[in-house]
């Protein structure tokens, strides 16, 4: 990556209606400080404003993507997110980046 760019991580998914939101968010908010500890990049999660079901999570100026991602990948594990999200739904990854 070119110097200068910087990567963002966009990953939006659906919960299950019937989760229990306040779990949900400890569960989502316990793994972003897991991954925060060993990446530095804190993350942010978020809910679509029409659909309180969808959530996005965010995760701004990553160095190194790859190292990231593998770190994020394995402390989702660890807090099971996939059992939070809904039958049939997939946590959706997006990279973006920004010349600054």
């Amino acid at each position: 990556m070119r110097q200068g760019m910087l990567t963002h991580v966009y990953i939006y998914y659906r919960v299950r209606p019937e989760q229990d939101v306040e779990i949900a968010r400890a569960s989502v908010a316990a793994m972003q400080a897991a991954a925060a500890r060993r990446t530095g990049v804190q993350g942010r999660l978020m809910q679509r404003a029409d659909d309180a079901t969808t959530w996005m999570e965010v995760y701004e100026d990553v160095g190194d993507r790859a190292a990231f991602m593998v770190v994020l990948e394995a402390e989702a594990v660890a807090h099971r997110l996939a059992d939070l999200v809904a039958e049939g739904a997939a946590r959706h990854v997006e990279h973006f980046v920004e010349q600054r």
